[in-house]
């Protein structure tokens, strides 16, 4: 793909997991979307929820592989379907491109290796295997890898190297707290200097609130590379894994995350569009939605292009 493509302004798409649960999936454990792959009755609503995406505007759809993470798997008892579950997400997200017949880019979603919105603070080889073992069975498939959701600067490195192994560029998507730090206590500016390679093609505040994303957009507007947002629509501002997963059983109805971190309501497409378009002033290019924002969220950015 070209590198400069985040150089003008670009949309992603919006909350892939939220949408599925809000259109009939039925998850089961923790397992969340990935149950919409590992049960074939609901890859029509995959497709669908993509098209969805991309006819609200997105030039960006990301693969539905964000809990095809292996300890994820293990814990649901269902290991043995993980190269098939990496596999199906991008397939059915190249599917959904197809019946489009737009000219989207499709981001191989690579998430942190253990839990969401925490460092992992494993042995630095376990994290480098995890990635890797995901990232080689998505890559194939995609434009770009997008690191989804990471909290240090350790992590950042690991799957940088391993995109880079992989020839493939990488839009890096860093979480951070109310503080502008990451979850790691490191600030964007340190993790920037400390870690960036050559595959970097953008950075952007991942699943963070509006609030959050607000805030932070003009220290890395200082780093002189493509920059923006996935912004989630959570009523906490600053989630936990034991918030977003519930403890059901492997063989449990789980329970959306929505339960424990709430939803807001308050921010309408038109909002969405207003936060973003301010935004877009302070340079950004990179621009769409995380958990619980729709593809009416998207539509509405669409007016930003």
């Amino acid at each position: 793909m070209d590198k400069n493509f985040f150089k003008k302004v670009r949309i992603l798409d919006g909350g892939m997991g939220q949408e599925l649960l809000s259109r009939g999936l039925v998850s089961k454990g923790t397992l969340w979307s990935a149950s919409a792959i590992l049960e074939k009755k609901f890859h029509n609503l995959v497709i669908d929820a993509h098209l969805s995406f991309i006819y609200a505007g997105a030039e960006v759809i990301v693969t539905n592989t964000f809990v095809g993470r292996k300890i994820r798997l293990i814990e649901n008892n269902v290991e043995e379907h993980f190269h098939y579950i990496n596999e199906q997400a991008c397939i059915l997200s190249l599917q959904a491109k197809e019946i489009s017949k737009r000219n989207v880019l499709i981001a191989g979603s690579l998430p942190s290796q253990k839990d969401t919105y925490v460092e992992d603070k494993r042995n630095t080889n376990e994290i480098e295997k995890d990635f890797y073992e995901q990232a080689k069975i998505i890559a194939p498939f995609v434009d770009f890898l997008y690191l989804d959701v990471v909290s240090s600067g350790r992590e950042i490195a690991i799957g940088s190297n391993v995109a880079l192994k992989l020839n493939k560029p990488i839009l890096l998507g860093i979480h951070l707290k109310k503080n502008n730090l990451l979850p790691s206590g490191e600030t964007i500016t340190s993790i920037f200097q400390k870690y960036k390679n050559n595959n970097w093609i953008g950075l952007i505040s991942a699943c963070v609130s509006p609030e959050i994303a607000e805030n932070s957009a003009s220290e890395i507007k200082e780093l002189n590379i493509p920059f923006g947002f996935k912004a989630n629509l959570w009523k906490v501002d600053e989630p936990t894994p034991v918030q977003t997963f519930n403890t059901a059983k492997p063989d449990e109805i789980g329970t959306n995350p929505n339960i424990s971190l709430g939803k807001r309501t308050d921010v309408s497409g038109e909002l969405f569009y207003e936060f973003s378009k301010r935004q877009v002033v302070k340079g950004a290019t990179i621009i769409g939605g995380c958990c619980e924002t729709t593809p009416d969220h998207i539509k509405a950015l669409s007016k930003l292009k």
